[in-house]
């Protein structure tokens, strides 16, 4: 049977490791563009929950180590990849639910459960990725339990069909046939559970390779502030008033350093004041009994001390981050994830009130648009995206807030821009719902970035540098100049028609370069065109470009 303490350590395990090797499952990527990439997104997920797991005490049932992990992961879940490894563990929790220890069978549960939220939560399940991979370890889980009890046999078999499966990846998707490489998810989702089972199999807990930054060092200013480890859950007080046959305190207080901590038991004549830390407030509360009865004023008073610690530490973590839920006094709000100084004010000037800084290459977790959502002093929010890599993070979000949550599947810039200018305030969510989504899925977007990576794709032979035009998400072609290529995109997206053309350019093109491409466009394309240059200042794409 697996315990609490060694689920702590294989799940830190597996945190470690995933970061250690973030940069292999990265290269799986096929492609080439510059993006948050998986390793990193399903590194930066999981990690969230190792502060939190390294608090909890060893006698900690596994239960609650499941949920303290599923939980972190719920809110510091990054990118497609992170959402999806976050949901497989709030389905192991839930199987995990109310258990001490967990054997084979419970596992088997738990992963199925698992899969279930993770299919569940994707619009549209694609086979070959890390969904493929999962389901296929959580059948092999409930075939392997009915056949074994053993914990270092039962993993193996689960480790080695996710293996086989992820090996098979390569055949399932056109484009990782293309590439020769397995899913970079899958591959991620392999790398964990190995690291879990290496745990489990009596091995130690993984050394970090790389010393990573910690961006909140406020959250172990606020940890140290407080407490030090708690080791019991609840601070129980109560007062007797003395029985007429009391027997000598110094039993009660010899009990209670049995079954707790902190004990101060101190009386008088007429009354025994009591204090302790303990797990079992009921047992030190039948134990008073016998040498007293309890007082109305004060009353016995019984706190949990984790969830008091766990507030103080959130108060700290708002204070420090000068985070304060806004109080709704509108009808209607905005929240859009954006890169680049002029794009930020552009989405501000069209009413948006929290622009969370995200895009490519830094995706933001589902804690950062929760914060974004309940700085919105409104009853209604929108969310817009603005990126497909950020959707699935934002949908997340909205269960974990009481306000009514929209969150509109802008996957560019372009559309979500469109989105805010078919808002009407007269009209209800509804109605706006359906008007802002026709709005933005009339918009085509170019973007213009260059190659992160050596890579096949598509028959295009990529080399790390080059530029590449994408026509809505897809490959386009491959350029050696960035204007060149803004051309010739722009021209490719005009052709079936428009009348509105906004180049976004960012903080790699000059004004002067953006200019001579405006100029470009308007000698070359009709005149019937009409064509808007904007300083963007966005990182990793050159243009960002919007035809309507």
């Amino acid at each position: 049977m697996i315990n609490g303490a060694l689920f702590k350590n294989a799940v830190i395990s597996a945190a470690i490791t995933i970061t250690n090797r973030k940069r292999e499952v990265d290269e799986l990527n096929v492609y080439p563009v510059p993006d948050g990439d998986t390793g990193t997104n399903m590194s930066m997920t999981i990690s969230k929950s190792v502060d939190e797991l390294k608090r909890l005490p060893d006698n900690t049932p596994i239960s609650e180590v499941a949920s303290t992990a599923a939980s972190a992961l719920l809110r510091g879940a990054r990118g497609n990849s992170g959402v999806i490894l976050s949901l497989l563990f709030r389905g192991i929790s839930k199987g995990l639910a109310g258990l001490t220890e967990a054997g084979c069978e419970d596992f088997a549960n738990a992963l199925d459960l698992g899969v279930k939220a993770a299919y569940k939560a994707v619009m549209k399940p694609v086979e070959g990725t890390i969904l493929t991979v999962s389901r296929a370890a959580a059948e092999k889980a409930k075939e392997s339990a009915l056949s074994t009890s053993s914990d270092v046999l039962f993993w193996k078999d689960v480790c080695d069909e996710a293996e086989a499966v992820l090996a098979k990846t390569t055949d399932m998707l056109p484009q990782l046939k293309k590439a020769g490489v397995v899913d970079a998810g899958g591959m991620g989702f392999l790398i964990i559970i190995r690291a879990m089972t290496d745990i489990f199999n009596g091995g130690k807990i993984a050394e970090p390779i790389e010393k990573t930054e910690r961006t909140d060092d406020y959250f172990r200013t606020a940890v140290s502030e407080y407490d030090d480890e708690i080791t019991y859950t609840y601070c129980t007080e109560f007062m007797l008033r003395k029985n007429p046959d009391c027997p000598d305190i110094f039993m009660l207080r010899a009990y209670l350093e049995t079954i707790g901590d902190s004990v101060v038991v101190v009386d008088d004549e007429k009354i025994i004041k009591v204090h302790v830390h303990t797990d079992n407030p009921g047992n030190a509360l039948q134990k008073g009994l016998e040498f007293g009865v309890f007082l109305n004023d004060p009353r016995p008073k019984i706190e949990n001390m984790r969830i008091q610690h766990e507030n103080k530490v959130k108060e700290a973590q708002d204070a420090q981050a000068g985070f304060t839920p806004a109080e709704p006094e509108k009808d209607f709000g905005f929240v859009a994830v954006a890169a680049g100084h002029g794009i930020s004010a552009l989405f501000e000037d069209l009413g948006v009130d929290v622009v969370v800084k995200g895009g490519q290459t830094m995706n933001p977790s589902t804690d950062d648009l929760l914060r974004a959502i309940l700085s919105t002093p409104a009853r209604t929010v929108f969310v817009l995206p603005n990126n497909k890599n950020i959707i699935m993070a934002a949908e997340q979000a909205v269960k974990l807030t009481d306000r009514t949550v929209c969150v509109l599947q802008t996957r560019t810039i372009p559309q979500g821009i469109a989105a805010m200018m078919a808002f009407d305030e007269c009209a209800d969510l509804s109605e706006n719902r359906i008007n802002m989504t026709k709005a933005f899925e009339k918009i085509s977007t170019g973007l213009i970035t260059f190659a992160a990576r050596d890579s096949e794709f598509e028959g295009h032979s990529i080399k790390e540098g080059e530029i590449l035009a994408l026509d809505n998400g897809k490959l386009s072609f491959t350029e050696k100049d960035i204007n060149k290529a803004a051309y010739k995109l722009t021209k490719k997206l005009a052709k079936s028609g428009a009348s509105y053309v906004t180049v976004i350019y960012g903080s790699d093109v000059t004004e002067e370069n953006a200019e001579a491409l405006q100029q470009l466009l308007q000698s070359k394309l009709s005149d019937k065109i009409e064509i808007m240059l904007v300083n963007g200042g966005q990182p990793v794409y050159y243009y960002i470009i919007s035809v309507e």
